[in-house]
């Protein structure tokens, strides 16, 4: 996990020096991501955390030099969510699975209503969610609130989003069925029109 955030920041990094020169690359060359975070997953919890600092300092240089986020960046994705995004979900999602004592329960409700956002298109058909602590529903006849006629999953906005993101919730959303079985993870990266409702 360390390995893979450190290359993330290291892979985002480059993509945003490479902008600023006017060039597109890649995030990764085909197969370089698995290769680089076997190669380095390894390394010794010291030299995680200096690599995880160096690359995370490097991508805020890299960002911090951004005149324009409306370019795209990736030639491959014409209109990405800007990938602080992308960057924002990575870490906090990652520290849970880190096992350092942060979960769910500590993401701020913005970052929990962003990641919903995201993950929604996990969703089945038919299945609407309704945040029990923050005026929001989504899915399938969602509208201003309004119970879908589907499947309806309750639950605290952070612990919906940890559920969609196949973490443990704090507290498990409920529902009057099972809860259904979630889609695969969305195609990467996420896409603003994934990031209307």
């Amino acid at each position: 996990m360390l390995a893979h955030l450190a290359d993330a920041a290291r892979a985002r990094s480059r993509v945003v020096e490479h902008a600023a020169r006017g060039e597109r690359v890649e995030l990764w060359e085909p197969g370089e991501r698995d290769a680089t975070i076997e190669a380095t997953a390894p390394r010794a919890a010291a030299e995680h955390r200096a690599a995880t600092v160096e690359q995370a300092e490097r991508l805020e240089r890299a960002w911090a030099a951004v005149a324009d986020w409306s370019e795209p960046a990736d030639p491959a994705v014409p209109d990405p969510v800007p990938p602080v995004f992308t960057r924002w979900r990575e870490v906090w999602i990652h520290l849970v699975d880190l096992d350092l004592g942060v979960r769910p329960g500590e993401w701020s409700a913005e970052f929990a209503v962003h990641t919903i956002g995201v993950l929604r298109p996990r969703l089945p058909g038919g299945v609407v969610l309704r945040a029990t602590d923050v005026p929001r529903t989504w899915g399938a006849g969602a509208v201003d609130g309004a119970r879908g006629s589907g499947t309806e999953v309750v639950g605290g906005v952070r612990d919906l989003a940890a559920w969609l993101a196949g973490r443990e919730p704090d507290e498990p959303p409920s529902s009057a069925v099972p809860l259904p079985e979630l889609g695969p993870w969305p195609a990467y990266p996420a896409r603003r029109r994934d990031l209307a409702d």
